[in-house]
């Protein structure tokens, strides 16, 4: 039996021995490796963390003091450190364990979402909580990225951190130069310069122990000299930007050695006061192909050859790949044209441009709010920028979007990677509130493709709109196959034509329009006349499809958005509101129910949520034949 096996929870690691402790960290390396290669998941970041997390649960007592994991992608060892290593064989599938922190999983568990730099803005809250309700010597441990430490928000925290320097708190910088690659920005430029100046306890330690030695005047010199500690520690180990906000800071430590990493946690537990540990990792850690791999050290991966690191299966060309080689074509043609990032520069597809332009990108860090801000004054001072993100963390960017892009009518496209439904990534990164969100900016343009031709069409219409937002947006996987039109009306793309007017108009809202087509399909085998367009633009509602809609006895939108404000309430709404022919004409609305969707495949998803051509056509028999 492996030590691995008999560790049911926390309390099991408290009486083993050194040796014992360096076996579990190599057992759970492998054990990683071993699970993910197969299932797919968040390979790289966990191989950092095992010494780490083990630290942790050695020195405090979970759940008693709570563990606040930002981003959780870096939570795969504190599962399976409490109980949960049973569960890696379905890792992000249906039934199994989450990819991250779940609160229906285990009472160890704290933030369930994979929005990054959140964690101190949580601790402080469950801190100042505990202090309030009498409950001070339960400590709160928030473990952030240096990556996650480039949002605006964990600076918001951390200035109201530094006002309550009291509070029992301990925020762990999890530094390994990377959030999804290698950081960029101020903040990696100045723990770079932390991480190259591991000197000061050494000199401090050195100068205390010479200085006692010197007779009679020896520990006067010593107290002078402690006395001038801020500005030793300036010359020698640059923390000062952490201790000016008022933080104890801990650090440089080497985050593969337990016995400096539990000396260090245990200073900071035993501080009573607020303490910052500067931990360094390295991503990949203990596993040759991830540290090989200069691009992300393996951070995300799907079914591997845990030998050799390859891919089982050849990747298959995928939507983003449409839009990366567009764009860089693009970037030939338009000098104006430039990229921004929030750290997810290869995720989004904007390596290639960034290598072909790399003046014209912008990595901001985990700063979305900031991205859309800057992007408007990129686009007042002549550019059209190109804001890439996924889907769901355009939510966070709403306010700048609607008062500082659309307001004053500036000319930026966003391109929104992974809308729809995602799948294993589980409820946090579903991008399917996007349209409803964007539906409410006044003068915003949204284009929802089809295939990979109409990713490439419609991002060169984007980026010739210079007087508000463009939005593209676009699912992930691999890229539809191209379905061509039969013809056009006005501004659709007719993809199945009927004879005369159609009993139904069926409307294929972007990737969706594969399943209206083979909807169309069913009902025509029960007889049903059925037309299929696609509007490509989908917001706003356009004029051709009002008109084709009169012509129709019903309506039905088939989108892989949620139902409240999405497209088919907005065709809704735009019929109601047109008079004369087509207000009259029912509306029949199928996309993803209000709430959040656990983790499973996207087929599975879809299947959950009534999103399939026998569930849509059956539906729509029933209505027809009503």
């Amino acid at each position: 039996m492996g030590v691995l096996d008999r560790i049911t929870g926390p309390r099991d690691l408290r009486d083993l021995s050194g040796p014992e402790l360096d076996e579990l960290a190599t057992e759970i390396r492998d054990f990683l490796v071993r699970k993910v290669s197969r299932t797919g998941g968040h390979l790289g970041p966990n191989l950092g963390v095992v010494e780490l997390t083990l630290a942790l649960h050695r020195t405090f007592d979970s759940p008693t003091d709570r563990i606040v994991f930002d981003t959780g992608h870096q939570a795969y060892v504190h599962k399976i450190l409490t109980g949960r290593a049973a569960g890696f064989d379905l890792l992000r599938q249906e039934g199994g364990l989450s990819g991250y922190p779940s609160r229906a999983e285990s009472e160890h568990d704290v933030v369930e979402n994979s929005h990054a730099s959140t964690s101190l803005s949580w601790a402080i809250g469950i801190a100042a909580g505990r202090q309030l309700r009498g409950e001070a010597h339960r400590h709160t441990v928030a473990v952030i990225g240096d990556g996650a430490l480039t949002g605006g928000m964990a600076w918001e925290a951390l200035n109201n951190i530094a006002a309550n320097p009291d509070l029992p708190l301990v925020v762990v910088i999890n530094d390994n130069e990377r959030s999804y690659a290698a950081t960029t920005g101020g903040m990696a430029d100045y723990l770079a310069s932390l991480r190259a100046t591991r000197g000061y306890e050494s000199v401090l330690d050195w100068g205390k122990r010479s200085l006692n030695r010197t007779p009679i005047v020896g520990k006067r010199m010593y107290a002078t000299a402690h006395g001038l500690k801020k500005g030793i520690k300036d010359i020698v180990s640059p923390q000062g930007m952490f201790e000016d906000l008022g933080l104890k800071y801990l650090g440089p430590i080497d985050g593969h050695d337990l016995d400096t990493l539990e000396t260090a946690l245990r200073r900071a537990r035993d501080f009573r006061g607020v303490v910052l540990v500067h931990v360094l990792t390295e991503k990949g850690h203990g596993y040759d192909p991830a540290t090989a791999d200069e691009i992300d050290r393996f951070h995300a991966v799907k079914a591997i050859n845990p030998e050799t690191g390859l891919p089982l299966e050849v990747a298959s060309r995928e939507w983003t790949d449409e839009f990366s080689d567009e764009l860089v074509a693009l970037g030939a043609q338009r000098k104006d044209i430039v990229a921004i990032t929030a750290s997810m520069l290869i995720p989004v597809g904007l390596l290639p441009f960034a290598d072909r332009y790399p003046a014209r990108v912008f990595d901001v860090g985990i700063a979305e709010q900031h991205a859309v801000t800057m992007a408007s004054g990129l686009s007042f001072a002549g550019m059209h920028p190109v804001v890439a993100v996924y889907a769901t963390f355009l939510n966070r960017a709403f306010d700048q979007m609607l008062m500082d892009c659309a307001l004053h009518r500036q000319g930026v496209t966003f391109v929104l990677d992974r809308a729809g439904v995602t799948g294993s990534d589980g409820a946090s990164h579903n991008g399917m509130w996007d349209m409803s969100v964007v539906g409410i900016v006044p003068g915003v343009r949204l284009a929802a493709p089809r295939d990979g031709a109409q990713v490439r069409r419609a991002l060169r219409e984007a980026v010739d709109i210079d007087d508000g937002p463009s939005v593209l947006r676009f699912p992930k996987g691999s890229v539809a196959e191209p379905l061509e039109a039969v013809g056009t009306d006005g501004d659709l793309d007719v993809l199945r034509e009927c004879d005369g007017d159609p009993e139904v108009l069926l409307v294929g809202v972007g990737s969706m329009a594969g399943l209206a087509l083979q909807v169309a399909d069913k009902l025509s085998a029960g007889g049903h006349q059925v037309r299929v367009v696609d509007p490509r633009w989908v917001l706003p509602v356009s004029d051709s499809l009002l008109h084709a809609a009169g012509r129709a006895q019903a309506v039905a939108v088939i989108e892989d958005n949620i139902l409240e404000g999405g497209i088919g309430s907005r065709v809704t709404q735009a019929l109601s509101r047109k008079g004369g022919a087509g207000p009259g004409v029912p509306v029949w609305c199928y996309g993803i129910p209000q709430q959040f969707l656990d983790h499973a495949s996207r087929a599975q998803i879809l299947e959950q949520v009534g999103l399939t051509p026998d569930q849509v056509a059956t539906s729509l028999a029933d209505r027809l034949r009503g």
